[in-house]
């Protein structure tokens, strides 16, 4: 008798990432085991990501654990933008260069900064600690009380927000419900004018909370307490703004998470990453969430954090949001494209890259912080060395988890990575014992796929010169399920998984 032939087709744009929540069996084929140092790039391809090149020239850790911890962007109407960073108790000026700039008699313990554009300044805040301003006009950090237009005492808060014409500084060592708010255009005015205070402790929607962060957002203030949202209206007009709307049980757990997208607020709540958009819909009893996914390895790893801050950054230019937790080796990438049909985003995982200062500059760079100082989000390599990209299937039954499957080839369809070199792997009924076999990729000559013009040499991540290469592989075993495999190693060019064809012959029950 026979045995069927059947092949399982996993394609481009219907990878939906990684998926770690479900039970493996009753996933669609396109949802990930594994998928490391890995996005989902424009064309819904399981790609590489770029790598990280440093520009700081010192070869001397700012920091023997940490390095720098807190970088922004200093926005100069002359255009003349500035890198300001925090590390090592210390603050400086540059990217090749880190000039120290800390003030003098001024002692710092911690590096946990708040840094805000503001009215041509930088206001940098944090919790316990007099605020500091970065002006260019002067090229100095100086304390706040320092300021020639300072007035009254300056608010010692964790979070700050510069929305409506002012700051708005919140989350006090002894005062949790608190909003303070300076004066009209005067970053430094906190007495006198138009400054002035809101106490929320009353306004909770499940009694006493804790601020954690603000947001503007569609014209609304928005307050992040842990397990409650509170959303006030007016806010242009501080003394005579309003409470529109509260949100029970819902929070947020970390002050660097909330990132705007434009039409919407990103924020990780205990319970995972959310959107506020769809929170304010859902209130109090939200079903979907952007992390569903991934959400219980996201709660694993935040619940061992030890006083550790959570860092993350929202880049349109790469369509992604980053999820950095500072004791972890694992960051989580999240394609911001696509929203699947249960409302989760597409999510992928970078390993072995500790992430404690992210910014997005103005002209859409990514700055990162490392021991020895600045790196940015560029080419593909990490720190002029290989790393290794991974993308494992779930377990495929090939619709029949009963019958025995003889895996006889499998084709992979990759688009790029001239010169790198992929290990194939299979194995059978859940094993990690895999079966492996080493291919090269496009070490040859082969027949363009793409043309100039859909790939621009300027603006794009490939060359007019990518090329396709569908290599096979011959297989060997059985089994009652199949999981597929592909470890590729990136040395400078990007490289993106078209197509897996698995080809297996179906055999007898088990």
């Amino acid at each position: 008798m026979a045995l069927d032939r059947q092949n399982i087709t996993i394609a481009a744009p219907a990878f939906r990432g990684l998926n770690t929540q479900d039970s493996p069996l009753s996933l669609d084929a396109s949802y990930a085991s594994i998928a490391d140092n890995c996005i989902i790039d424009q064309y819904g391809r399981i790609g590489s990501r770029k790598g990280f090149t440093a520009i700081t020239s010192s070869t001397t850790p700012i920091d023997g654990s940490n390095g720098l911890e807190c970088i922004k962007e200093y926005i100069n109407p002359t255009g003349t933008n500035v890198i300001l960073s925090a590390g090592n108790n210390k603050i400086f000026t540059g990217t090749t260069t880190l000039t120290d700039v800390t003030p003098a008699a001024y002692t710092i313990t911690a590096n946990n900064w708040k840094m805000v554009n503001f009215n041509d300044h930088l206001y940098m805040f944090q919790l316990g600690y007099e605020p500091l301003i970065y002006s260019a006009h002067t090229g100095t950090v100086e304390k706040m009380s320092a300021h020639a237009h300072a007035t009254g005492t300056p608010p010692q808060g964790n979070e700050v927000l510069a929305a409506f014409g002012r700051l708005w500084v919140a989350d006090f060592s002894a005062d949790k419900s608190t909003i303070y708010w300076s004066d009209l255009l005067n970053g430094s005015g906190w007495s006198g004018g138009s400054t002035g205070s809101i106490n929320i402790s009353k306004v909770w929607p499940n009694g006493l909370d804790e601020i954690v962060a603000l947001a503007a957002h569609n014209g609304f203030l928005i307050v992040f307490g842990k397990n409650s949202i509170v959303v006030y209206q007016g806010a242009e007009e501080p003394s005579t703004m309003s409470l529109t709307d509260t949100i029970a049980n819902v929070g947020c757990i970390g002050r660097d998470t909330v990132h705007s997208t434009g039409t919407d607020l990103i924020f990780m709540s205990s319970e995972g990453l959310r959107s506020f958009g769809r929170t304010v819909q859902e209130k109090s009893m939200p079903v979907r969430d952007i992390s569903k996914n991934v959400r219980n390895d996201l709660l694993k790893i935040n619940a061992a954090q030890v006083n550790s801050p959570i860092r993350s950054i929202y880049s349109p230019e790469e369509a992604f949001y980053l999820l950095s937790f500072s004791d972890s080796k694992y960051v989580y990438c999240f394609d911001m494209r696509t929203i699947l049909e249960d409302g989760s985003h597409r999510v992928t995982t970078w390993s072995d890259t500790t992430l404690r200062a992210l910014d997005r500059t103005q002209d859409g760079l990514l700055y990162v912080g490392n021991t020895h100082g600045i790196a940015t989000y560029s080419n593909y390599q990490d720190y002029e060395l290989p790393y290794d990209m991974s993308y494992f299937s779930n377990p495929l039954s090939f619709g029949d988890s009963a019958r025995l499957k003889i895996l006889k080839e499998i084709i992979i369809t990759f688009i790029g990575g001239q010169g790198a070199q992929a290990v194939v792997n299979w194995g059978y009924d859940y094993s990690q014992a895999y079966t492996k076999q080493i291919v090269e990729i496009n070490s040859g000559s082969k027949t363009a796929y793409y043309n100039e013009n859909e790939y621009n040499v300027s603006t794009s991540e490939y060359s007019a010169s990518v090329i396709v290469d569908r290599p096979k592989t011959k297989t060997t075993g059985s089994g009652t399920v199949v999981t597929i495999g592909v470890d590729a190693t990136i040395n400078q060019n990007a490289l993106s998984l078209q197509e897996l064809n698995i080809q297996a012959l179906i055999g007898r029950m088990i």
